[in-house]
């Protein structure tokens, strides 16, 4: 009878042991892993600079992670292909969509076939309706396609290719849907202009 006793108690005790012990681990913090100090790139997309006076004062993220991406919002004065770009930088995005309405001076590009170069035109303090674009990777360094629609006070309208963008009065909001692909883009010999390679992952 005793043995039994002693036998049961064991196999009750150390489970329950066993358990403390567990718990105990888990209350006792790891020491933190080394982190590499961030670049200069991602110290300028994780957080709003202070020379931009159009941030509240205490400091606050460019963007957050999303389920299918991030979403940044941009404010007056930032230059936006210069965030996306630090942002791809530091987050590592192999490639993605991009989608954005907000306020902005724009300048769009009508693409010239013949002397293979755009014709720009800036409009200020115009309200862009639309935004769509891409992410990809040219020569090791993030590469932008965007086209936008743009509205003025008279509700006039303007659109084409986007080769420069600065956030307006008010905000621009960016929304990243992020593919696991490392999508290049480079120069079609034939046409002149960039070109968005697609590899076949099958």
């Amino acid at each position: 009878m005793i043995f039994r006793a002693t036998f049961q108690a064991r196999h009750v005790l150390a489970p329950m042991v066993a358990g403390a012990a567990l718990c105990a681990a888990a209350l006792i913090p790891s020491p933190a892993a080394a982190q590499p100090a961030p670049s200069s790139e991602c110290k300028a997309a994780l957080s709003a600079r202070a020379e931009n006076p159009n941030y509240p004062r205490n400091s606050v993220p460019r963007y957050i992670k999303t389920p299918t991406g991030y979403l940044l919002v941009l404010r007056m004065g930032d230059n936006v292909f210069e965030q996306i770009e630090a942002f791809a930088i530091c987050e590592k995005v192999p490639s993605a969509s991009l989608s954005a309405i907000g306020f902005a001076n724009v300048t769009f590009g009508f693409w010239d076939a013949e002397k293979k170069q755009f014709n720009p035109r800036t409009f200020r303090n115009v309200e862009m309706a639309s935004i769509v674009g891409s992410l990809a990777w040219k020569e090791g360094k993030p590469s932008i396609h965007a086209h936008g629609v743009a509205g003025d006070s008279s509700f006039d309208t303007y659109g084409g290719h986007i080769l420069s963008m600065e956030v307006g009065t008010g905000s621009l909001e960016v929304t990243v849907t992020a593919y696991p692909q490392q999508l290049e883009r480079g120069i079609d010999p034939r046409i002149g202009a960039n070109v968005l390679g697609l590899r076949d992952t099958h």
